[in-house]
């Protein structure tokens, strides 16, 4: 077993001992925030862990990799890096009491900078998180129309004719990128603010702001609706979904697992960063939620039941979601075929009835004996049903677009859209209490704000910041903006701070004294388990994810879709290169807050030999006399 510990003077002096731990507990009891109650606690971790990727992400993810057997690696990998990491990061937030710049901090001064890169991860993930709820708010707000606005597309200015838009592409496609965002052809052209989804951003921060104004003492009130809702509506939609012609395809789709995929390394790659991302891992705000814990609360059961609802809930939701896109697919394989009977009957004045999908075939083997030359005139489309649940989107893509065109040829298609926007809404708003809180901890730690200031003020400040900022997400070119951030302001940073993280904690706190505490806290040392994941295998599985990572993004081209009405293959998007000055954003969204770590590294390091430097000098410049007496006085 790996015993190297790297040298780490003073850690005794900046942690507390056992004993002093549960005298600090008794004295924070007025002064630091608290959970009500057990289940407030865990309601709030999973609310954080299981975002809106578990359900648009996960199931794309799954259709890519062959199925089922996507999730063989994810669950492999489920246990041996995001159930570690995600122990580790209860065990350390609730021995220390801390945020994660304190905790880190704690650890060793030098470490700073990993609670300073995680804050800056979750500041920009959640200005463009909480630009999908806007979305998701302006849908819900539509839905309560009969028919629903992207059930059929509108009529021209002369009222002669569909909109052209609309009618090349699909209503629901034409709802989303004009109606919606009213999209650029390109993210040079910014054009101007939308000003309902300006709107629905107002409210979507003002929700936010409300529910997260004291921290823990409000979110913990909002997760027992946020965090149990979603659960609710999956079933209703599974159970809704299972009535509806088609779905079983789509289930037995996701789940026929296609073994070759499993030598492809790109499947464990997605698999890794699949469970290291639904876990909503080195945000930071899982750290400073273990914090108001008890100290002798059993973090490790506690990340066991966490991580075994977060996998459960991901097959959960990529079943539901297959079973509605099982049902789409069937209703557009069935449109394909009605289609081509359609041809078929008015080309031989054939009786309505006579030609259905069974005896098709043999049909257009009869007409064409009859009549060779008018048969082979005929234009049939090509109807394959695998085609169609193959059309895979991820994404914002699989929510507007694909989920909703499902909904809308539900009967009472209003009242689904209306539940599955609330729960989108529920899953968004949840995950976004920990990016809050992985914001505001830091900043207290840091002491930027003074004690003084009220945290209903910090709060609102915050959100006030990051809803102005956000106006770009706004824009005609909104959606390019929100696409860049999500590929690279939660991808290599946080892959970095896991493993700064795991190594810290292993190789600079000491695994031993780790051990300790947590026996301390819990009644018993982590097993075997937990000692090989902790020291090697996590540690090199993120090493590889990173590197991996690092080498396809690197060698990738960097294309990104247009929606062009003037392209000569739309309604497909259009894939572009980026504009060069977008490369200096990237450089930004990803390099800043890697660099946080060793750059306050080198900041400490340069800092500390300042100062010996000084004591040095001091001791040098300090002058002896002898006093009447005889004895040796100093002077400066």
């Amino acid at each position: 077993m790996v015993k190297l510990r790297l040298p780490n003077p003073g850690l005794e002096d900046r942690i507390p001992s056992h004993a002093e731990l549960e005298v600090l507990e008794k004295e924070e009891a007025d002064s630091r925030p608290k959970w009500d109650n057990k289940a407030q606690y865990m309601l709030t971790c999973v609310g954080f862990c299981v975002g809106l990727g578990n359900v648009w992400r996960f199931p794309y993810l799954c259709q890519s990799h062959g199925g089922g057997a996507f999730m063989i690696p994810f669950l492999i990998l489920l246990i041996l890096e995001g159930i570690p990491l995600l122990h580790l990061e209860f065990a350390i937030g609730q021995r220390l009491r801390k945020g994660s710049v304190g905790v880190w901090s704690s650890i060793h001064p030098t470490l700073k900078g990993v609670g300073i890169a995680a804050m800056f991860v979750s500041f920009l993930v959640g200005l463009y998180y909480n630009t999908i709820i806007a979305w998701v708010m302006w849908y819900f707000f539509n839905s309560f129309q009969e028919p629903l606005p992207w059930s059929s597309c509108p009529l021209n200015d002369n009222r002669t004719d569909y909109v052209e838009e609309c009618a090349r592409s699909t209503p629901v496609d034409y709802f989303w990128y004009r109606e919606t965002l009213n999209i650029s052809t390109s993210i040079d052209d910014s054009g101007s603010i939308q000003w309902w989804l300006l709107l629905c951003l107002t409210c979507a921060w003002g929700v936010l702001y409300v529910c997260t104004i004291r921290g823990i003492e409000t979110t913990g009130k909002a997760v027992y609706v946020t965090s149990t809702l979603p659960y609710l509506v999956l079933t209703i939609f599974l159970i809704r979904g299972l009535t509806l012609k088609g779905s079983t395809n789509g289930i037995v789709y996701l789940f026929t697992p296609n073994v070759d995929e499993l030598a492809n390394p790109v499947t464990w790659l997605d698999a890794g960063a699949q469970v290291f991302y639904s876990f909503s891992l080195a945000f930071g705000g899982l750290i400073s939620f273990s914090s108001y814990n008890s100290v002798h609360n059993n973090c490790e059961k506690d990340a066991l039941i966490i991580s075994l609802i977060n996998g459960f809930t991901s097959i959960y939701a990529a079943t539901v979601i297959y079973s509605i896109i099982g049902f789409r697919a069937t209703e557009r394989y069935d449109d394909c075929f009605d289609k081509n009977i359609l041809t078929l009957m008015n080309a031989f004045d054939l009786p309505e009835g006579n030609v259905t999908q069974e005896n098709f075939e043999q049909m257009q083997q009869i007409c064409n004996m009859t009549d060779p030359n008018t048969f082979a005139s005929l234009k049939f489309e090509t109807c394959n049903l695998e085609t169609f649940l193959n059309d895979g989107v991820e994404g914002t893509g699989l929510a507007f677009i694909v989920f909703t065109e499902a909904i809308t040829k539900m009967p009472v298609s209003p009242l689904w859209s209306i539940l599955f926007f609330i729960m989108l809404f529920c899953l968004g708003l949840s995950s976004m209490f920990g990016n809050m809180e992985g914001v505001l901890v830091p900043l207290q730690d840091l002491k930027i704000i003074p004690p003084k200031v009220p945290k209903e003020l910090v709060t609102g400040l915050i959100c006030l910041g990051s809803y102005l900022l956000a106006f770009i997400f706004v824009l005609r070119s909104g959606n390019y903006w929100l696409a860049l951030f999500d590929s690279f302001a939660g991808s290599i940073p946080l892959l970095i701070i896991a493993f700064c993280e795991m190594f810290s904690v292993v190789y600079i706190y000491g695994i031993d004294r780790f051990n300790k505490d947590i026996e301390f806290m819990i009644g018993h040392k982590p097993n075997i388990f937990w000692q090989i994941t902790w020291r090697v295998i996590s540690p090199l599985i993120m090493l590889v994810i990173f590197f991996f990572y690092f080498v396809v993004t690197v060698n990738k081209e960097l294309l990104y879709s247009i929606w062009d009405p003037s392209y000569e293959e739309f309604p497909k998007t259009q894939k572009d290169n980026y504009p060069g000055w977008v490369y200096a954003i990237i450089v930004i969204l990803a390099g800043v807050p890697s660099l946080a770590i060793p750059v306050f590294a080198i900041y400490k390091a340069i800092r500390n030999c300042c100062q010996k430097k000084s004591d040095r000098t001091s001791l040098i410049a300090t002058t002896s006399e002898t006093s009447v007496n005889g004895n040796i006085k100093y002077s400066a």
